[in-house]
């Protein structure tokens, strides 16, 4: 006989079992002793449980003050113990190794940013086809003839263009309009 576990009888015990699931635990308790204990179990932890929710009464005023008066002992025992010298306030703020080690990552953070917001033309080639990104747009190029695509960007936004070469002789741009959000997708194929 398969026994049902805690949670389902105090579910029952509660009344929140649904009908189906009620009906099957009824049965079994109807032939099981020990699952019908454990059902009066739970029904007289029901009964006192209202009285364990009450809140004992609390003395906040004697509280407050408690914790106003250890506050004032922290602030006294620290000036206490603050009383020593302090050696690293006679030194000045950028001195030593540390500042050089400090303004050499600024100067190489600011040519990397430097490096890095206009980046150099992508050229991609295969045979006599070569492919080329162009401030407008991109550009294939095969012996005198030239077949330019541009995307039309707005002055200013030339920076939210994407380049995509790819290893096999072609090139791709896309371009989101921050005002619009629609996306412009070009794609250039050297064969």
């Amino acid at each position: 006989m398969k026994h049902p576990n805690d949670a389902t009888l105090a579910l029952h015990a509660g009344g929140d079992l649904g009908l189906i699931a009620r009906w099957r635990t009824e049965r079994h308790l109807a032939k099981c002793p020990r699952c019908q204990d454990e059902l009066a179990a739970f029904d007289s932890l029901r009964e006192i449980l209202p009285e364990l929710a009450e809140t004992p009464e609390v003395p906040w005023n004697r509280l407050a003050a408690e914790m106003k008066a250890n506050i004032r002992l922290g602030l006294a025992a620290g000036e206490c113990v603050r009383e020593g010298p302090r050696p690293w306030l006679n030194r000045p703020a950028l001195a030593g190794m540390r500042a050089v080690v400090a303004f050499a990552s600024v100067i190489a953070l600011l040519v990397t940013g430097l490096v890095l917001q206009r980046p150099a033309p992508i050229t991609v080639s295969a045979a006599s086809v070569e492919v080329r990104s162009l401030d407008g747009g991109i550009q294939v190029r095969e012996g005198g003839e030239t077949l330019r695509l541009l995307h039309g960007v707005p002055a200013g936004n030339e920076k939210s263009v994407t380049y995509m070469p790819s290893a096999q002789g072609s090139i791709g741009s896309r371009y989101v309009d921050p005002q619009t959000g629609y996306v412009t997708v070009a794609n250039v194929y050297a064969d």
